[in-house]
């Protein structure tokens, strides 16, 4: 076996919505399965473009410290009468709100992240609350050794104080830990902060009908079209 590529990397975190799992397939099933009226494929990406201006708000001060479950809340609620859904109990809001703790792993997420974890330590790095994130892995069988999340830095990413925060946990020098995200500015405010970058091609996150560009980013340490794409390149350096 050839020389690992970062034999300093001893930490790789991740991004988890669209990177690790499939937020857009996860929640159009679920909506088709409890709403065939419903266009499911909108709904769900009505919903994830709430996403980083719920965040913004946040960001700007405008609202207090709000975890994802309370953002993603928000959006729901503004969203159901649009969709003819503005009748919903209080209890299937909160059942519909949590599909975002049931969302499914990539086809290649549980082999990926198991090859992965023999060589490094695999943390989440997400704006995902830690309960959310903990009932998603339970449900899905996602091995963590870690669940890092906005929530321990009161901070949502890109700032600076979730990626650093990584580092500091695990009392490492910045570039002892690796960004594993399918979003270039997710990337490129980790690599500002000193991180190492690896992009994940997932062409598929908001569905066929919204294909993404994954050409990435030259900036990036490793390009891989999958996470078992990504342990082979750090297995082997190839």
């Amino acid at each position: 076996m050839r020389q690992p590529p970062f034999p300093d990397v001893q930490v790789l975190a991740f991004d988890v919505f669209g990177t690790v799992v499939d937020w857009h397939g996860s929640i159009v099933r679920e909506v088709q399965a409890l709403y065939p009226q419903v266009d499911a494929n909108a709904f769900a990406l009505a919903w994830r473009d709430g996403y980083q201006p719920a965040m913004q708000r946040v960001r700007s001060g405008e609202l207090g410290w709000t975890r994802i479950d309370e953002l993603h809340r928000r959006i729901l609620d503004g969203l159901l009468p649009h969709f003819g859904l503005a009748h919903l109990s209080e209890a299937d809001r909160q059942h519909l709100n949590r599909v975002w703790h049931r969302l499914e792993p990539w086809p290649d997420t549980l082999e990926g992240l198991q090859r992965l974890k023999r060589h490094y330590t695999i943390t989440t790095l997400s704006n995902g609350n830690i309960g959310l994130l903990t009932n998603m892995a339970k449900r899905a069988g996602l091995p963590w050794d870690c669940i890092l999340s906005a929530e321990v830095f009161r901070a949502y990413k890109p700032d600076p104080a979730t990626y650093l925060g990584v580092a500091r946990t695990f009392d490492l020098a910045p570039e002892q830990v690796m960004l594993v995200a399918a979003h270039q500015d997710d990337l490129d405010a980790a690599r500002a902060c000193g991180l190492r970058t690896a992009y994940i091609e997932r062409p598929l996150e908001f569905g066929a009908g919204r294909v993404k560009d994954v050409s990435g980013d030259a900036g990036n340490d490793v390009h891989a079209g999958s996470l078992v794409g990504l342990a082979e390149r750090l297995e082997t350096g190839g």
